[in-house]
This record gives C-alpha cells, sequence and structure tokens, in this order.
C-alpha cells in the first residue's frame, strides 16, 4: 500500500508522462523543474480542507464558557485543544458540533490558543481573556466548623459527578435560579477565614440564603446523579446534590436540609429538588450552587441570563 507521500509522488508523475515522454534525450534535464512545477500547481489548487469556527461570547472573561462552534463537510466528529486538555466537540445538527471550554479566576488573563482538529484539517485560533475582579469576603468561623476535614469518600464522589462527559445534553436554553433567598455570596469571590486569607482559593458557585427549609430547584434539566448525606460522610458540603445536565455541565448543590429526589431520577428546569439548610461547611442556612464544564467550575451567571444553546 502507497504512503500519502510516495501516492502524491506518483500521481505528479503520472500527469508529466505524456509531457515526458515527448521530450527528446536532449531535454531531459528539464523533468526536475516540471515534477516541482506541477506538483506546486496540485497542492494549490487542492488546498487543505479547513473547519468554520465560531467563539462566544466574542469578549471573554474569566469565569466564562467559551462556546467553540464547529462546521465543516463531514460527520467526523473534531475535537478542541487548549495547551494540554482536549475538549469533545458534540453534535449539534448536520455536521456541526460544539465543545465547551471552560475558564475560571485561575486562568491566566489575555491570550488563549485554540486548536481545532478533525479530517478536515487544523484551525488554530486565538482568543484574548479578558482580567476580571473578584470580590473577597471575610467569614469567621466557630471552632467546632473551623476544625471540620472532608473524607475521601465525599471527594471521591464529588470527583465522579465532575467528570461526567453523558453525551446526550438535557439542558435547553438558559437556566433557572435555583432558589428564591438572596444571593449572599457570588462567584469567584476571594475569602478570609477566621482572618487567614484563603491562598489560590475561590468561591465555586454562587449562594443563595433564604429560611432553613426552603425549597430549591432544578436550575435546568438533568439527571440525579449523586445524593450525599451528610451522615455517610459528606462532612464538608454536608446533604449534597448532584446533577448531570449532559456534555460535560454538572451542577452541585450543598448544605441541604432534605432530599425531594433520589439519585437516578430525570428531572425538569425548575423541579422541586430539595431543602435549603446549614449541613456541612455551613454559617447559617444557604445553598450553594456550582456548575462545572468539564470538571472546571464556571461562572452560573451567563448560563441563567444568555445561556448556551
Amino acid at each position: 500500500m502507497m504512503t500519502s507521500f510516495t501516492a502524491y509522488l506518483h500521481a505528479c508523475w503520472q500527469t508529466l508522462s505524456i509531457t515526458v515522454s515527448r521530450l527528446t534525450a536532449r531535454k531531459r534535464w528539464v523533468l526536475p523543474a516540471l515534477v516541482g512545477t506541477v506538483c506546486l500547481w496540485s497542492a494549490i489548487a487542492h488546498p487543505a480542507k479547513a473547519y468554520q469556527v465560531q467563539v462566544l461570547p466574542t469578549s471573554p472573561a474569566q469565569g466564562d464558557t467559551l462556546s467553540v462552534v464547529v462546521e465543516g463537510n463531514s460527520s467526523a466528529m473534531p475535537t478542541v485543544t487548549v495547551e494540554d486538555t482536549t475538549y469533545t466537540a458534540f453534535p449539534l445538527s448536520d455536521n456541526r458540533y460544539r465543545a465547551l471550554v471552560p475558564t475560571s479566576p485561575n486562568t491566566t488573563p489575555g491570550r488563549m490558543a485554540l486548536r481545532v482538529e478533525g479530517s478536515e484539517g487544523t484551525n488554530n485560533i486565538a482568543v484574548s481573556i479578558g482580567n476580571r475582579s473578584f470580590n473577597t469576603q471575610y467569614i469567621n468561623l466557630s471552632p467546632g466548623r473551623a476544625g471540620l476535614e472532608g473524607t475521601d469518600y465525599e471527594f471521591d464522589s464529588l470527583d465522579a459527578l465532575r467528570a461526567l462527559r453523558t453525551p446526550t445534553r438535557y439542558w435547553d436554553g438558559p437556566m433557572a435560579r435555583p432558589s428564591n433567598g438572596y444571593v449572599s455570596s457570588a462567584y469567584g469571590n476571594q475569602r478570609y477565614y477566621n482572618g487567614i486569607f484563603a491562598e489560590g482559593y475561590y468561591h465555586r458557585g454562587v449562594d443563595y440564603a433564604a429560611g432553613n427549609g426552603s425549597p430549591i430547584y432544578a436550575p435546568a434539566a438533568g439527571r440525579i446523579a449523586l445524593v450525599g448525606r451528610e451522615s455517610d460522610g459528606f462532612v464538608l458540603n454536608g446533604n449534597t446534590l448532584g446533577i448531570d445536565h449532559g456534555q460535560g455541565v454538572t451542577s452541585v448543590m450543598i448544605h441541604l436540609s432534605g432530599f425531594a429526589v433520589n439519585e437516578g431520577d430525570m428531572v425538569q428546569q425548575g423541579q422541586l429538588i430539595g431543602y435549603m439548610g446549614a449541613t456541612g461547611f455551613a454559617t447559617g442556612p444557604n445553598l450553594h450552587w456550582g456548575l462545572f464544564v468539564n470538571g472546571i467550575s464556571v461562572d452560573p451567571v451567563p448560563w441563567r441570563h444568555e445561556g448556551i444553546d
């Protein structure tokens, strides 16, 4: 079987065969030049295929989710790579795919290089990530809560939730507010705990405060992939619900006082799923809603207002 390079030279030779046969022995010195000319013309006449790529939002900042829509001429699924991380591009429609690229407060602002690869070639795209200012909070913990440590069971369960890459997309349009309470802590906040700065930490979600037992609703459709109970080892997060929205998008709801669903249940946007509480590492009744895209905590607010279809 010919290699692609051998086949390429063979095609060039066939193109020249008639011309070469007409050359006299005295003129055969022109053969290398003809080979180079025709092969160069072939490369120009048949350029490598490239994808059409659209990246939204057009002016992203730290914490935003990049929607990378790739359109081509084949049904082969492309990939999108940022540094050493490759993201799956799931089908949107015929020959159209979308990959979700997360950013966070830990993402270096400035130039981000995206590489789109597949059967139709490679696109290298530069995206500028804007620098964003995040607030600082000062939180005082009681001696009992300040000494809390999580369990391997708790951490492993949450890691497994964030690792889900279910091909089916369950969410549809903008997500909904999961609580009627007021926002007590925004995404990305830096924190001091009992006067000590939490180095490298950022608040991985949005907190809503209301009365104990207040209803909590599903922000988007999905499958209940995790029900973690404080009594079973969810020490830091307390009673926890995890929702798989599909295609690498997951929600974590923590500090609950109780549940209204079971693991494996399918839920719809706005459906009652639990009740607000102060379990785990909480200073009072609140809901912490964390939204993860391909394992990285992103700002849920753009998902609520603009949405990602």
